[in-house]
């Protein structure tokens, strides 16, 4: 069975590549587009890994992040951060949190975002 992304972003355009690119890679992707339904959306899907987008309407992706972590059941879920927000202070709080990894949304490709989400989960 294909291994579950939960795909929190708000940005349309976006989900939709990043979404085509991980299914293409076999993977099955769930779609939230804010914090308050994305973090409804882990608990309900219990995704093996969460694409959290940081500048998201409702609940930030910090906020989100922090939720996961610190609820049992979902504390073990990995989290990547995709974000614009390219700060150091930024990439130290989502780490912090409990990320296990920050990308910067112009820096990469979905081809590397793929290849990274193919390296955490083997």
């Amino acid at each position: 069975m294909a291994k579950k992304i939960l795909l929190i972003e708000d940005d349309n355009i976006l989900r939709e590549l990043i979404t085509k690119r991980l299914v293409k890679g076999g993977y099955q992707v769930v779609q939230s587009i804010d914090g308050i339904s994305g973090l409804r959306a882990v608990n309900d899907e219990m995704p093996d890994l969460v694409l959290l987008d940081i500048v998201l309407p409702g609940m930030n992706g910090f906020d989100v992040l922090e939720n996961i972590k610190k609820t049992e059941s979902l504390a073990k879920i990995p989290v990547v951060i995709l974000s614009n927000l390219w700060q150091q202070e930024d990439i130290d709080k989502g780490l912090k949190l409990g990320a296990i990894d920050y990308f910067i949304k112009v820096n990469f490709a979905s081809e590397e975002i793929l290849e990274k989400i193919n390296n955490i989960l083997k």
